[in-house]
């Protein structure tokens, strides 16, 4: 560890070497200005990153006292409803737009011509999001009720309130860890718009590359699998009369239209939509759980079947048990049973994969924990009073997800098309960012694209959208019980970013930020950072400089994090094992893998 705390936190200024990134050769011995680097040069040290952004930190503060204390004071309506008041997107786009000089910024040679103004005016351009329109982007991201009641029939009452309480609240820590992070690094000069910047930043280029796999992995995955998920709900709602292909591709084609909203803060409106679809569900479901019987006849998939078939077997005459509660584990006997509702509870918060590139749209980041713990909040009550709620009503019969265990059709069926449509809006969030590593990291770096706030930008954007969402139809088509398939992918990727990586991430930060001292840091006269030590000297300095006790904190975290992503790939992989054990179809054909009358 000390290696490895040794490389990330080298304090040295490999800047003074003959390395010179894109531009060796051109002269450019000491100083070189922002726009002269490469995307992601591995001279620039943490100090300047930290020097800028504290730059661009007190700047925003400037101008929101600003227009705190002007006219453009935004007022309810506009917190509500993302792009009401004064001052609308478009014209933000367009103020810092007509400063951009009319050159592709990621072509290294002509950026030379580039002054720093039009530089950070370039960055400006693309932070147009509200704090309204964050907090609707991170609860249609995260909020996803529909199997909590199936999380609390396998842990019982106590357990269930325990998990979703405490990792609620991590959840929100972990938000909390990667916006400190966000803050000491982004400025208008080096902006932050992807997970893995942050990871480059502090550990390097090894740690940019597995977090932008990783991100990339989960993000194209979750878009198939919501493909798959309502391809298969479109079946079942057309009774399974509609090939099982069309019902899927129907929504990959949807995307294709869905996907071309480019900006986040645009992206708001239909974020607010989403998450007034999914209280409808929930309202619907519980007003017709409270008047009806649950649907026994699904008592198969049941969250009492999984636990233990005795508690959903009818007996010889046919009459199905009671609906019983449990206030701790229904069976401490099934292990399995047990850790698969303390995934539920892990899965119900994971959305901090997105968070930084919430961040980097944001005008004024400082925000975002407004919009996160109001998020976190809003989502946390919805969880306990549905989950309870559906769980008090129908025990151990509830369905995953509880729209489909309600016995009358009709309100079945309602729940499942309010259900698709919710659906595709976030899938069509996690393409907007998956496009945007892809293009930030790969396009922008390799081939020279030019920034999205370009013409050509934007064209590209719109041929990209088709493009990606085509390769998540083909993976999720491709792959049988995609569904099951995913679980995997979910305790290697979700756990990680909500997890894992924040407490990992922040410990560097926190380490590299406690060790400056006084007359130490980066001088932007010479473009030098002065540092009195270095290696393992300054990393233990650094460890219990300040707040040491909230690096001890991360550590714990870290591991309990790595333990609990162990456990979800073991229930993952035995659910796998259960699944395949039977052939299982693809989307590829016209035969619905629900329609078991065949």
């Amino acid at each position: 560890m000390a290696q490895l705390g040794a490389m990330a936190l080298d304090g040295g200024d490999p800047r003074l070497s003959n390395k010179e990134g894109e531009f060796a050769g051109q002269g450019i011995v000491a100083y070189t200005r922002p726009q002269m680097r490469a995307l992601h040069d591995k001279s620039i040290t943490f100090e300047e990153y930290h020097y800028f952004a504290l730059q661009s930190r007190a700047e925003e503060d400037s101008n929101h006292r600003m227009v705190k204390n002007g006219s453009e004071t935004r007022g309810f309506l506009s917190t509500i409803i993302p792009g009401k008041g004064p001052s609308s997107v478009e014209s933000d786009e367009n103020r810092h737009g007509s400063m951009i000089p009319p050159v592709n910024l990621s072509v290294p040679d002509r950026r030379a011509s580039v002054t720093d103004e039009e530089w950070t005016n370039a960055s400006r351009a693309i932070r147009t999001a509200t704090v309204g329109a964050i907090f609707y982007l991170i609860t249609t991201d995260i909020l996803g009720p529909f199997g909590l009641p199936y999380a609390f029939a396998t842990t019982g009452w106590g357990p269930g309130v325990a998990l979703y309480t405490v990792f609620g609240f991590l959840a929100g820590v972990s938000g909390w860890l990667l916006w400190e992070c966000f803050m000491g690094l982004d400025s208008y000069q080096y902006p932050v718009k992807s997970y893995g910047d942050m990871a480059f930043r502090l550990y390097g280029q090894w740690a940019r590359y597995m977090f932008n796999i990783l991100q990339t992995i989960q993000l194209i995955c979750s878009v198939a699998a919501i493909i798959i998920s309502n391809g298969e709900a479109l079946s079942e709602a057309s009774k399974f009369k509609l090939c099982y292909a069309i019902c899927c591709l129907v929504w990959a084609l949807a995307g294709f239209f869905l996907g071309q909203i480019r900006t986040l803060q645009k992206f708001g409106w239909l974020a607010n939509f989403a998450i007034w679809i999914n209280l409808m569900i929930m309202f619907i479901t519980m007003g017709v759980a409270a008047h009806s019987l649950p649907l026994y006849s699904a008592s198969g998939s049941s969250a009492g079947y999984s636990v233990n078939p005795d508690l959903v077997t009818p007996n010889a005459a046919g009459v199905y048990p009671a609906v019983t509660h449990s206030a701790g584990l229904p069976d401490p006997s099934n292990f399995g049973s047990a850790i698969n509702g303390l995934m539920q509870a892990v899965y119900a918060y994971g959305g901090a994969m997105l968070f930084t590139e919430f961040m980097a749209e944001m005008k004024r980041p400082h925000d975002f924990l407004k919009s996160m713990w109001g998020a976190q909040i809003f989502i946390y009550i919805c969880y306990m009073l549905y989950g309870l709620f559906m769980y008090g009503y129908q025990g151990q019969y509830v369905q995953n997800p509880t729209y489909l265990g309600i016995a009358p059709y009709n309100w079945q069926t309602a729940g499942n098309v309010l259900a698709m449509v919710s659906a595709l809006i976030a899938a069509a969030l996690y393409g907007n960012i998956g496009v945007k590593v892809l293009y930030n990291n790969i396009a922008v770096e390799f081939f020279r694209a030019p920034p999205l706030t370009d013409k050509t930008g934007k064209l590209l954007w719109a041929a990209l959208i088709p493009i990606y969402w085509s390769i998540a139809f083909i993976i999720g088509a491709a792959v049988p019980d995609f569904s099951g398939f995913i679980s995997i992918i979910s305790a290697l990727c979700i756990i990680q970013f909500t997890y894992s990586f924040p407490p990992f991430l922040h410990i560097a930060f926190n380490i590299k930020r406690n060790a400056l001292r006084g007359g130490e840091g980066f001088d932007p006269a010479t473009g030098q950072v002065s540092l009195q030590d270095r290696g393992v000297k300054r990393l233990m300095r650094g460890f219990m400089a300040g707040n040491w006790y909230l690096n001890v904190w991360n550590i714990f975290y870290l591991l309990g994090a790595l333990v609990t992503a162990g456990l979800g790939m073991w229930a993952a992989v035995e659910n796998l094992i259960l699944i395949y054990a039977e052939p299982q179809l693809n989307a590829f054909g016209c035969h619905s893998p629900l329609d078991v009358s065949s």
